[in-house]
């Protein structure tokens, strides 16, 4: 049970059992609610009989007091199972969550729609916390304690049992098949409300873009467009969701107007006591009451399947996992006969091999859209290829986790990010546990010291979103330095300075130089002057690798390098 809780509601081991307690807790507490019930049935016999005595009296008043004392033990118990757990298990699943997500490869996140992972994250984990602390315990625990009042009712009467419990199947059955309606109108509300989250996002990314080319009006009429289908659907879906629940309610009520009828006719017939006929009226009337509850939690629980199942495709999913302890001798990088798709349809990457020797800079170059980074991404274990083997120093990096494989490589890619927080903090990022000396030595070795002597607090200045305080050679100089503090043996480079002014370029190029003295170096490049002084050049074509060699040997060869090389030699030299 405990694991198809687990599964079913995307619970971790403690909220499934929290929830089970929470079952229980709720049942426990409808039912203590009807020992008032009760000591008013035995008060009114002993009246009506004329047997009460002062014994009798007290033993009442005892009762009372008791059953108030239970009342109150029993609501703690139910407050502290269902929602004081749900607080501690609303910890566990997010920071599971976040765990979770930490190791998934980043194909997952290549395939998931941003807005969609967000919402997930986010709105379906809130839907699944109240659903746990309020729907799904209330549901559960009312049925549990109305089936055990309604045995318990057979024994007085089975005639009046059944008038009271005909109606429960009808009003449970219309709700539980509203399911069939209630699941497409759920998931055709989800896929409005992220098709708008989309286009939010899209406006708030692209603002820039669309004031430039005046786009405004048109865009935000595409935007108003979206809104609007997020509210139809929401209120199609409610309207319909209270149509059943409506209907299943106002059926169930029809239960006490079949009691008053049957107990009428049995008391016309002199079978029951009036005593009788006006406890079951009691009962039937507060057994109803979580019944009618339970009949709208019932609804909430069907729509929170497609939450349960979003949340639970991210927790079911496959993780990349390998060793946590590296077995490589040296850092030589091999690529042998890699196959590479982004899914199963059109290959990236066919028999591609080729070594980049440890103290070596090795540069990957090419046509856009031959390889190269995809190249690197495979190198990070960012995704894991179809065929081949790639080793670093004799070791497999698939057997590898990732977490630990990263700990082998500096990054210096050409689009920098950073963080709302201190240039300290942000340098700090490529080791975790770097004093600040250490920081400042990094910052020193890249280059940052003038730019950061110029900011209002200097090291401690917040540099906004991304950086949005600096320029961006400044940007990218922390982030040399970044890889300066990390000194992981391995450096991968995506066109550093492809962007950057004359200046900024001669400073990067500089902090760079010191950068990958003595590493191994694997660098993307778009420029034939950025391989100049390259150990080895593999040049990729279509996926393949066309070329290999030293810059004079390529050279010599009419081959891609020498066409590229001519043709960026002929657009250096154009004037208008």
């Amino acid at each position: 049970m405990i694991n198809k809780l687990m599964h079913k509601y995307a619970l971790s081991k403690h909220g499934a059992i929290s929830m089970i307690r929470a079952i229980i807790a709720v049942a426990i507490s409808n039912l203590v609610l009807m020992i008032p019930m009760g000591l008013l049935y035995m008060l009114m016999t002993n009246v009506i009989n004329d047997t009460l005595t002062k014994d009798k009296l007290g033993f009442f008043m005892i009762g009372i007091v008791g059953a108030l004392v239970l009342i109150i033990l029993s609501a703690i118990f139910q407050y502290r199972s269902c929602f004081l757990s749900t607080y501690v298990e609303s910890g566990i699943r997010r920071r599971g969550l976040a765990e979770k997500l930490r190791r998934l490869p980043l194909s997952y996140f290549g395939k998931k729609d941003l807005a969609d992972l967000t919402n997930t994250i986010m709105a379906d984990c809130a839907s699944i916390e109240t659903a746990s602390s309020h729907f799904i315990p209330e549901l559960f625990g009312s049925i549990i304690s109305s089936v055990v009042i309604v045995i318990c009712l057979f024994f007085f009467d089975y005639r009046l049992a059944l008038a009271s419990t005909c109606v429960l199947p009808l009003s449970f059955l219309i709700v539980y098949l509203s399911k069939l309606v209630m699941n497409k109108l759920y998931q055709k509300s989800m896929a409005s409300r992220i098709e708008c989250l989309d286009g939010i996002q899209e406006c708030l990314d692209t603002i820039r873009d669309i004031k430039a080319n005046n786009m405004v009006a048109e865009y935000q009429k595409g935007l108003n467009k979206k809104i609007k289908a997020v509210e139809k659907n929401a209120i199609k879906s409610e309207f319909i969701n209270a149509s059943f629940v409506s209907t299943a309610q106002m059926i169930l009520k029809v239960g006490i107007g079949l009691v008053a009828l049957a107990g009428s006719i049995l008391i016309a017939k002199n079978e029951i006591s009036l005593i009788t006929f006006v406890m079951f009226l009691f009962v039937a009337s507060r057994m109803y009451e979580p019944l009618m509850v339970a009949l709208q939690n019932l609804s909430a629980v069907i729509s929170i399947k497609v939450n349960c199942s979003r949340m639970d495709e991210i927790l079911s999913h496959d993780e990349q996992t390998g060793s946590l302890e590296l077995t490589n001798n040296g850092y030589d990088i091999i690529f042998d006969n890699v196959d590479f798709s982004y899914n199963d349809q059109t290959k990236v990457l066919q028999n591609v091999s080729f070594k980049a020797s440890e103290g070596n800079v090795t540069a990957l170059i090419g046509p856009s859209g031959s390889g190269k980074t995809t190249i690197t991404r495979l190198l990070m274990r960012f995704w894991d290829i179809n065929k081949g083997k790639i080793t670093v120093g004799g070791m497999d990096i698939s057997k590898i986790d990732p977490e630990v494989l990263l700990g082998m490589y500096s990054i210096v890619f050409q689009d920098v990010t950073l963080f709302n927080n201190t240039v300290m903090e942000n340098i700090r990022i490529g080791k975790k546990d770097a004093t600040d000396s250490e920081v400042m030595a990094a910052a020193k070795l890249a280059n940052c010291l003038d730019f950061i002597e110029r900011l209002p607090n200097k090291w401690d200045t917040m540099i906004g979103e991304n950086g949005s305080m600096l320029s961006g050679g400044e940007r990218q100089r922390l982030s040399i330095a970044r890889a300066f503090l990390k000194d992981a043996p391995i450096i991968l480079m995506d066109e550093a300075t492809a962007s950057l002014d004359v200046d900024n370029e001669t400073l990067i190029q500089e902090a760079i130089s010191k950068l990958i003295k003595n590493k191994t170096v694997l660098i993307i490049a778009h420029r034939m002057r950025s391989v100049d002084g390259a150990n080895d050049i593999v040049v990729l074509k279509d996926g393949s690798v066309c070329e290999m060699g030293t810059p004079e040997e390529l050279a010599k060869q009419n081959g891609v390098y020498k066409h590229m090389h001519d043709l960026q030699t002929i657009s250096a030299n154009w004037k208008y």
